[in-house]
């Protein structure tokens, strides 16, 4: 039977997912925008974004796999030391919690009572997420991770790709950047939902770059050309 991922899960995955397309858009439109600073011919600026896309999509992918990977084998070392810990100086961990929690605030007497009672529940659980931060049976997956952004990476890069092979010539570089910012807008808002941070601030942010990216990207095209 296939485990249920938890909500930490999937928010874990639906960020991958948002940052995949976000990376797509950004670095297609940067390709594709600078390839047309230098050459009008749509020909080779669908074959450059097509390369970029494809670059991306694995780069991203393994990016992903490599990082989420690279976290799950720290946190396992941390429940691996917690066990160990808890084996041979229960006490000190026992410790380490109450003092955790008078330092939030709560009452001295409060915290050892709440203290045993956590610690007799389910001592690992409690050390690992009061010193670490997280729970040891929530784990992101880095397969999942690595799909989310497989996925999502060409998602994104389909935008720029078509807005500057389908628009014309006299028009397609302002359509792209226009086309670009909303997305980017979108990604930028969804990003910021998920981690509970500035919903305008992250849209300014993740605009205000592409922008500048493609601006740089278009300006050194152009001195090709010339």
């Amino acid at each position: 039977m296939t485990k249920k991922l938890s909500l930490a899960q999937k928010i874990n995955v639906m960020r991958a997912s948002v940052m995949g397309a976000n990376d797509g858009i950004l670095s297609v439109a940067g390709i594709v925008i600078g390839i047309a600073g230098a050459t009008s011919d749509h020909f080779a600026i669908f074959i450059s974004g097509i390369a970029g896309m494809l670059a991306g999509t694995i780069s991203m992918a393994m990016g992903e796999y490599v990082s989420v990977s690279t976290q799950k084998d720290a946190q396992e070392m941390a429940i691996f030391n917690t066990q160990l810990n808890l084996k041979s100086n229960y006490e000190s961990q026992s410790a380490f919690v109450r003092q955790k929690y008078i330092k939030t605030g709560i009452a001295p007497e409060l915290a050892t009572k709440a203290t045993q009672e956590m610690m007799t529940a389910d001592p690992l659980t409690t050390v690992i997420r009061e010193k670490y931060g997280f729970l040891p049976n929530a784990f992101t997956n880095p397969y999942a991770a690595a799909i989310a952004s497989f996925i999502s990476f060409p998602i994104g890069s389909i935008l720029p790709l078509a807005a500057i092979t389908l628009f014309p010539n006299r028009i397609s570089v302002i359509a792209t950047i226009i086309a670009v910012m909303i997305a980017l807008a979108i990604t930028g808002y969804s990003a910021a939902a998920l981690g509970k941070a500035n919903r305008s601030k992250a849209i300014i942010r993740n605009v205000v770059s592409g922008l500048l990216t493609m601006i740089v990207t278009y300006a050194i095209g152009t001195l090709f050309k010339q």
